[in-house]
């Protein structure tokens, strides 16, 4: 199944219709990846390829001026990434050579944090995103301005990197220094969405949100976790997953644990799935019954949530239970249709890839697949791999994952069986995956971008003529 096919599906199967205030983002052209693994639905399934090249590199880009936190991402030819000194950076697909990079503003440096694991400095850490149509890619940056730091959305022009729009995202009253911008962006309704959290370590005092910004700029608005009076925390972060976009437009989000950690005081919105309209209103919502008690132990809900062509979804997270859902009715507190416990012997954090009714799961101590049944309503646990942990994609009949020994993994879909393996190098992060587009599968590294050949797909035979058609 397609990733669009799947998207359809999903809108048909949630009973959404079409919603006539809201404007489609026009999917990605084929051989791009222009958000968090490759569509709205945070899918992770590349369109057809040929079968990928790990013995060799096609190559490896320059070191860059920071750590890469984010996704690589394709369009028109060219790779862009972006790194913790503030730097986004457009590489050319066919060689990895840098065709421009623009430096924003100056990034915060860890020490004036109050806590955290990013080192020496914060700046790009969400995988960016972009508007093909516009020509523009977005980009949140922790910026230090006047002593403090400010987080600003930023679009630049792909072509050029010029700058073209800048708004200030931080809520007000809020200690910026305490916020962390992890998730992805996406794009949702002329809107550039993404989710908002702490620190690591959850230090001073900050609330999680989803936060919707015009594509042109313009006042933010703003969904508030643990929002009432005396509450704090419900981070948005997701291991780095962007928020998923149905094909109506509604907005799905996991949050993490929230200050609540008693079931006498009223639900909070953490530790939960969120189905949000374009305009951040909450539509539904499900929870453990436990969710008090996950929230005094940290058991974050921080895996996209995956939404399946049936209508069904899977949410999981730190307590490493795995929840299926009805995506048409939630469920509230305690709704799930069916659990899986103890799936995986670590947290299971980040995006997923969802083919059919079988999703991989980033559990970091290994690749899992779970795979869904709705008579009887069941999950199904089919192989864990103990490999790889960096949250999975699907390109070429494998199912590729990036370990924190640096090495990228290639396994089969049937049994988690490694069918291909390459070195690439140190990873700056927990939460690393790869893209494929344009006749590339593509790996980040601490401060590298590496590319292996496609070499059966259209886009990589296209991209070889026309490199032995090029004069001189």
């Amino acid at each position: 199944m397609t990733a669009l096919l799947a998207l359809a599906s999903v809108s048909w199967a949630l009973g959404g219709g079409p919603a006539a205030a809201v404007t489609r983002t026009p999917p990605p052209a084929s051989g791009s990846w222009t958000v968090y693994h490759g569509d709205a639905a945070g899918l992770g399934v590349a369109a057809p390829t040929g079968a990928v090249n790990t013995t060799t590199r096609a190559w490896t880009s320059p070191a860059l001026d920071g750590e890469i936190y984010g996704e690589p991402l394709v369009s028109s030819g060219r790779v862009y990434v972006a790194t913790e000194n503030n730097t986004v950076y457009a590489l050319s697909a066919a060689t990895g050579a840098v065709a421009w990079s623009a430096h924003l503003g100056s990034p915060v440096p860890t020490t004036g944090l109050p806590c955290g694991n990013i080192t020496p400095t914060v700046g790009i850490t969400g995988t960016p995103v972009i508007d093909q149509s516009r020509g523009e890619i977005f980009v949140v940056a922790d910026e230090l301005v006047n002593g403090k730091p400010a987080h600003m959305l930023a679009g630049l022009a792909t072509a050029s990197g010029k700058v073209e729009v800048t708004t200030d995202v931080d809520p007000a009253g809020t200690d910026t220094a305490a916020l962390l911008q992890r998730t992805g962006l996406t794009l949702d309704d002329g809107q550039v969405v993404f989710g908002v959290g702490g620190n690591f370590g959850d230090c001073a005092a900050y609330r999680g949100r989803v936060i919707a910004v015009p594509e042109t700029g313009g006042t933010p608005k703003t969904f508030t976790v643990d929002a009432a009076a005396g509450q704090s925390q419900g981070a948005v972060w997701m291991g780095g997953a962007a928020p998923v976009v149905d094909s109506s437009g509604d907005i799905w989000v996991s949050t993490g644990n929230g200050s609540v950690d008693s079931d006498s005081q009223p639900y909070d919105n953490s530790d939960s799935v969120l189905e949000l309209s374009p305009s951040l209103k909450l539509v539904q919502f499900f929870t453990p019954a436990t969710w008090a008690t996950d929230n005094s132990q940290d058991l974050d809900m921080s895996t996209a949530p995956a939404l399946l062509p049936d209508g069904q979804v899977i949410l999981s997270g730190k307590s490493r239970i795995v929840y299926l859902l009805n995506g048409a009715h939630l469920g509230g507190i305690g709704g799930q249709q069916a659990a899986l416990g103890a799936a995986c012997s670590q947290d299971i954090d980040g995006g997923v890839a969802v083919q059919g009714t079988t999703v991989y799961l980033p559990c970091f101590s290994g690749i899992i697949a779970v795979r869904a049944t709705q008579s009887p309503a069941a999950l199904h646990l089919l192989w864990s791999s103990g490999t790889g942990g960096g949250p999975a994609i699907v390109a070429a009949g494998l199912v590729w994952t990036i370990g924190q020994g640096g090495v990228l993994y290639g396994l089969s879909p049937a049994t988690g069986q490694v069918r291909q393996q390459a070195s690439i190098g140190t990873q700056a992060n927990h939460f690393p995956t790869p893209s494929v587009a344009d006749g590339l599968l593509l790996a980040p590294t601490a401060n590298q971008v590496v590319a292996f050949s496609a070499s059966g797909s259209a886009a990589a035979s296209t991209r070889r003529w026309s490199r032995a058609r090029r004069p001189g």
